[in-house]
């Protein structure tokens, strides 16, 4: 039952996690801001995850997750609302850093009981479950957005997709209690010194926070890309979530091909197909094309971000298993806030092309780096 909610949870809170940043992008498109102005929208959406994954790593560890959990529903629905009622950049620039603070919330505790509430045996799988419900929500979420604004508007779509934090409210008050409790004698000192001598750390960090920079720079830059081509939201929300749709189906596949291929073999085609993808972006024109993209992407990317949450809770310590995740979601976290405003710079002074290939540089490089150790663990 405790999986099954957490999973269900995860649907519901990630879902209007993606929809809102598709949301807001345009959003605020439409009332005319630039793209520098876009790119502090998109690194405020990831300020309170940067900011504190480590230490509600510690209180998830201390307090359980139910409360953490309905503090991060009531902040992600009056970040949807906001917007609706001020329809100024200002508003937004609140509504993001809100909505921010409910993923920073959500993402440390579901993750972290994932893996608490998993035997050994099990702990595969279920991770392997909760990448599926993430890439569900990938497509849902972008999908919802742009169906939405097409039917209703910018303003309306806000609060249809606050309604997914009300529905994950709701299952919480009723069926929240099913959670296992914190532990309060959990250590304080989140251990850190300890793990970030280990060289094995720092390079997960490292090989994490550039997953995660092409991960969020293609799905926050592609809409901005298909509204500069004439797209419509609903395009938009398609083309996204047909990268979802590769997610899924390559994640489908995630614990035998970590049985059969190392992990930093893995990493290379991860990074290789992602340098692919945002190299082909500007050369396409239409919206099927850009959907064949995203979907190749997709398959190369999808399993990036899982694996390194499966390495990463795998190295944590006992009692310390939402620190060590705090950790790694503040590692990823610095990446999206940093990136989004780093590019959305180049995208004024250079032009969105430029933004696409200068990522792509950076993901062939994470390839080259995987595939070089890749090739010295085999020797």
């Amino acid at each position: 039952m405790a999986i099954h909610l957490t999973l269900a949870l995860s649907f519901f809170n990630f879902v209007g996690a993606n929809a809102a940043r598709v949301v807001l992008t345009l959003y605020a498109l439409e009332l005319g801001a630039p793209a520098s102005a876009v790119g502090v929208l998109g690194g405020l959406l990831f300020l309170f995850p940067l900011l504190l994954s480590w230490p509600i790593g510690v209180l998830a560890d201390r307090l359980g997750a139910r409360g953490l959990l309905l503090f991060a529903a009531v902040c992600g629905a009056v970040s949807l609302v906001l917007p609706y009622f001020v329809r100024s950049l200002p508003a937004f620039y609140v509504a993001a850093s809100l909505n921010g603070l409910a993923l920073a919330f959500y993402h440390v505790t579901l993750q972290n009981l994932i893996g608490t509430l998993s035997r050994p045996e099990d702990r595969a799988r279920n991770f392997s479950n909760f990448s599926l419900t993430g890439a569900m929500t990938s497509f849902a979420g972008p999908l919802l957005a742009g169906i939405s604004i097409d039917a209703l508007g910018h303003a309306p779509a806000c609060l249809v997709i606050a309604s997914q934090s009300v529905i994950a409210f709701a299952l919480l008050l009723v069926w929240g209690g099913v959670f296992p409790p914190g532990k309060p004698q959990a250590p304080l000192d989140a251990g850190a010194p300890h793990a970030l001598a280990d060289r094995e750390v720092w390079r997960m960090l490292v090989t994490s926070g550039l997953v995660q920079l092409g991960t969020d720079l293609f799905q926050f830059y592609l809409p901005i890309y298909g509204h500069s081509i004439g797209l419509s939201a609903s395009a938009i929300g398609t083309i996204l979530a047909t990268l979802a749709v590769a997610a899924f189906v390559v994640r489908l596949f995630l614990a035998r091909l970590v049985k059969r291929v190392s992990g930093e073999t893995l990493l290379a085609w991860v990074f290789f197909m992602g340098a692919i993808g945002f190299a082909l972006v500007p050369l396409s024109g239409n919206a099927v094309v850009l959907g064949l993209i995203a979907f190749f992407f997709g398959l190369g990317m999808g399993i990036g971000i899982p694996l390194t949450v499966i390495l990463m809770f795998a190295r944590s310590a006992e009692g310390r298993s939402g620190q060590t995740l705090g950790m790694r979601l503040t590692a990823n976290n610095f990446v999206r806030v940093t990136g989004p405003i780093v590019f959305g710079v180049v995208g004024s002074a250079f032009g969105l092309p430029a933004v696409f290939w200068i990522i792509a540089a950076i993901m062939a490089s994470g390839g080259l780096l995987s595939r070089s150790r890749a090739g010295g663990a085999t020797k």
